[in-house]
């Protein structure tokens, strides 16, 4: 009997396919641009990393760099070609078209609320606007935004649409972007970390930011005026990738419980986390005596006007299987902004 049983193991194990090899153990490496007590670092990418240790009972670990292993604009690609394991970025950095969905969650009039904007931006261009495709060659982990975008300054309050004349704002690209520019104003493309060099030297004389952001970078000594609009003049739109062969080595139970933490609930987390932060440097950015001002009535109808006209161009540029008029309705539905 045992040398039939014998046998019968034998000959299945000729026919079935070998089982696929995972490491026993895996250490991802995340390289990390933002600086290390950002408070998106300190409050959503940590506590992600260590959780992921604690979901797959430490047979997966992730390991944040001290230093970024690239410019932030290369992280994609880096996470792509496998450079670093785990990144996060900015798609508008990447300046070219590869993300043509993502620019939903860029546009005016997003939200005010980071956590629902973010998952928001997850569930619609997940679903609607074909997220994993324009992240082929990673596994998408993560997408989201951080709270409104504002402009600040140190030449003149913005009163009219006129004002924006001559200015020289710094801008992520993307659509904010193609808005300053349409307002009139010279749009300068630069990355977060650059910021400070350029607006203290005077080499700009604004930046397109978040509330948090003008604190994390040390700006206020340099800005003396910061318009707001409901919902954001503008919001930019993060990945978190990570590297295709190094995602194949984790067991498909560790997948699944680094999944179940990811895409919404990250979305979650981190805007949760930029809200809180946003809500901190408000009360540092009104100590150091920065003049937040809503936008007037004529600078809040050019911003809808330019928008608008700008909200169809993307659309139109989907193609016919993406519906960007409805997405973005949808989008909007689900952060409770009313245009």
């Amino acid at each position: 009997m045992k040398k039939l049983i014998l046998a019968a193991t034998l000959a299945l194990s000729c026919v079935l396919p070998a089982a696929p090899g995972f490491a026993a153990d895996v250490e991802l490496a995340l390289s990390s641009w933002l600086p290390p007590r950002h408070p998106i670092v300190v409050n959503a990418i940590k506590p992600w990393a260590e959780e992921i240790e604690k979901v797959t009972e430490g047979r997966v670990s992730v390991r944040i760099l001290g230093k970024p292993l690239g410019t932030p604009p290369a992280h994609f690609d880096m996470a792509r070609d496998g450079v670093a394991d785990i990144t996060y970025g900015l798609h508008s950095f990447s300046q070219d078209d590869r993300f043509g969905g993502s620019k939903i969650g860029q546009f005016s009039f997003i939200g005010d609320d980071a956590a629902a904007a973010s998952e928001a931006f997850w569930t619609v261009y997940t679903e609607d606007l074909g997220a994993t495709e324009e992240h082929a060659g990673t596994k998408l982990l993560g997408l989201f935004v951080h709270g409104p975008g504002l402009i600040h300054n140190n030449m003149r309050r913005i009163e009219t649409p006129g004002d924006f004349a001559g200015m020289k704002i710094r801008v992520p690209g993307g659509y904010i972007a193609d808005l300053t520019r349409a307002l009139g104003a010279d749009a300068l493309f630069m990355s977060s970390p650059e910021v400070y060099e350029k607006l203290s030297r005077g080499v700009i004389d604004g930046v397109a930011f978040t509330y948090e952001a003008l604190t994390a970078f040390k700006l206020t000594d340099y800005v003396k005026y910061s318009m707001t609009v409901p919902g954001g003049v503008y919001n930019t739109t993060w990945f978190l990738v990570a590297n295709e062969a190094k995602w194949a080595q984790i067991a498909p139970q560790d997948q699944a419980a680094i999944e179940a933490i990811s895409g919404l609930a990250f979305a979650r987390r981190v805007g949760a986390a930029w809200n809180d932060a946003d809500k901190a440097a408000i009360g540092k950015i009104e100590a150091a005596g920065i003049a937040l001002h809503p936008a007037s009535e004529p600078v809040l109808a050019a911003i809808r006007a330019h928008a608008a006209a700008l909200e169809q161009a993307w659309a139109e540029a989907l193609g016919e299987d993406r519906d960007g008029e409805a997405a973005l309705a949808r989008l909007r539905g689900m952060t409770g902004v009313a245009r």
